[in-house]
């Protein structure tokens, strides 16, 4: 579904993403794992549009849309759920949903009411506005207003960051359960040991270079892997 090849990403002098290739298989779940600077986000940002690759393809279904607009890339059915959630503080949770509809020109009632039946507490929530929603329920919202509008991959940055362990535990149930229902799913997350467990396949990022790849369960097993991001390793 989606492929990437020779991909670089430069900020003024410095460069990113140093030519990247990633793959991701049609209603797969993929996983980009590394520490802190090392061109996760940044990756996430050239496929949603946000920044401007300086070399390289994004082909989503075929097609090239390096350096398109974001709302052409929403519109062939991509979305990025923020790091840091990034809803819409001052506006209802339905109001938050209803912008995540906002290239949709019809079944958006059938949206939210999906939306609802995954996440019931954004239905028990619905008039409350977002900002007074607690972290693990502004996570939700994230996800669901992607959902919104209809999209055949999600890409999701940091899910888990700053939840609770059983909040954790509830996000990544929700993920799978999307991916089941035909969505490929491109994560981003610092809990390598979850991300690992629950994606097909991952790649190791690290300063901009991918250093490792393979399926999820075989990079959890990996001795460098478990060292550098799972703070385990045999004696």
């Amino acid at each position: 579904m989606l492929e990437i090849n020779n991909l670089h990403v430069n900020y003024g002098g410095i460069s990113a993403v140093k030519g990247i290739s990633i793959h991701v298989p049609e209603k797969s779940i993929v996983t980009l794992i590394g520490a802190n600077g090392a061109g996760k986000s940044t990756t996430l940002r050239a496929i949603a549009g946000l920044v401007k690759p300086s070399m390289g393809d994004i082909k989503f279904q075929g097609e090239n849309i390096a350096g398109i607009d974001t709302i052409d890339i929403v519109a062939k059915g991509i979305t990025l759920v923020p790091e840091g959630r990034r809803v819409f503080a001052n506006l209802t949770v339905l109001e938050n949903l209803k912008i995540g509809a906002y290239l949709q020109k019809e079944g958006i009632e059938e949206g939210i009411q999906t939306v609802y039946n995954l996440f019931p507490r954004l239905k028990e929530r619905s008039w409350q506005m977002a900002g007074t929603l607690s972290g693990g329920e502004q996570q939700m919202l994230a996800v669901g207003r992607s959902l919104m509008s209809k999209p055949k991959l999600i890409m999701m940055d940091e899910p888990s960051l700053g939840l609770a362990p059983l909040i954790v535990n509830d996000i990544f149930d929700i993920i799978k359960e999307i991916n089941k229902s035909g969505t490929t799913i491109l994560l981003i997350e610092q809990n390598a040991n979850k991300a690992l467990k629950a994606a097909d396949y991952g790649y190791v990022l690290e300063t901009g270079n991918i250093t490792m790849e393979g399926k999820g369960l075989e990079l959890l097993q990996s001795e460098k892997v478990k060292e550098a991001y799972l703070g385990t390793s045999k004696k």
